[in-house]
């Protein structure tokens, strides 16, 4: 990581050093997160130097109180920083005093009480109907292998047709769609639904097992890699990006967009609320909730280009 010019004193600059270390060696968190980090604490430490007059070093540190961390948050706000950014510099600070924490030079305690800021909702980005009837055709796959596009279909169909996520769609087995139609699915905390499959998804995946190269036993993943092994999320992601440049599809046409398309077309369809929530899979119906948002906004969007007076 690149080694910047840090307003701390000696004590202070060398217990970061090593907690930067610890984010990348023990936490293993992704580059652009420990980077982040550095970025946001090499931030709230500058600002320590002027509200403080002085370079902070670990007594400073110790002595913090809320009311500093929310003078920090305060100004990160005045510089025009949205809640996301001031959420995750929350969250580098909070990691630097815990880590201080742990080697007995620091209370973090003050850090975790103080509620982040409030996220702005993102309503989900469904595909029209149609748009999603292309994505999940066999005919639109862009692989010229026949199996690996009946496979990406299949997978694609499913996400679409059952509302599944990407890792519960590669989690089936190849023995797990009986003939009722029905799959139990393990989702998210080990919570488990039941998923109907419809008739258009169960013939997706059956041309794939007819044009799969590879032995299918009934407790082995059903959907398959090109040398045989699990498919991986991102080659999935990787044909969703081809189908978004062929289909001329917007950047938000992703796999998981597809599930969201699932939710808010059957809500669009009259489906209740508690029935789509049993489906998702989700543990709180104010989750599936968010998806009467896309609705309204949809409604208005009708509205505002069909209506003569809007």
């Amino acid at each position: 990581m690149q080694d910047f010019l840090v307003s701390a004193k000696p004590d202070l600059h060398r217990e970061r050093q090593g907690w930067l270390k610890a984010l990348a060696e023990e936490r293993r968190l992704s580059p652009e997160t420990a980077e982040a980090y550095e970025r946001d604490t090499r931030q709230f430490l500058q600002f320590l130097t002027g509200h403080n007059a002085s370079p902070p070093g670990i007594s400073d540190i110790a002595a913090l109180r809320p009311a500093d961390l929310r003078a920090f948050l305060a100004h990160r706000r005045s510089q025009g920083v949205g809640a996301r950014t001031l959420g995750r510099g929350l969250a580098g600070v909070r990691s630097l005093l815990r880590f201080l924490e742990r080697r007995g030079l620091a209370n973090a305690a003050g850090a975790t009480a103080l509620r982040a800021p409030r996220q702005p909702k993102s309503l989900p980005k469904p595909l029209t109907a149609a748009d999603a009837r292309r994505v999940v055709s066999a005919a639109e796959q862009l692989s010229e292998e026949p199996w690996i596009a009946a496979r990406d279909a299949a997978v694609l169909t499913l996400l679409y047709g059952c509302g599944l996520r990407i890792s519960e769609a590669l989690a089936i087995e190849a023995g797990d769609l009986p003939g009722a139609g029905v799959l139990r699915i393990a989702g998210k905390g080990g919570k488990t639904r039941l998923a109907p499959v419809l008739p258009l998804a169960q013939r997706a995946v059956a041309e794939y097992r007819k044009l799969c190269p590879y032995h299918l036993a009934p407790d082995r993943p059903l959907f398959r890699g090109a040398r045989g092994g699990p498919l991986n999320p991102a080659i999935v992601q990787r044909a969703m990006r081809g189908l978004r440049s062929a289909l001329n599809l917007p950047d938000t046409a992703t796999p998981h967009a597809l599930r969201h398309s699932f939710a808010t077309h059957l809500l669009g369809r009259g489906g209740d609320l508690r029935t789509i929530q049993e489906l998702l899979g989700h543990a709180s119906l104010s989750t599936t909730q968010i998806y009467t948002g896309v609705d309204t906004q949809r409604l208005l969007d009708i509205y505002d280009a069909a209506h003569p007076r809007a």
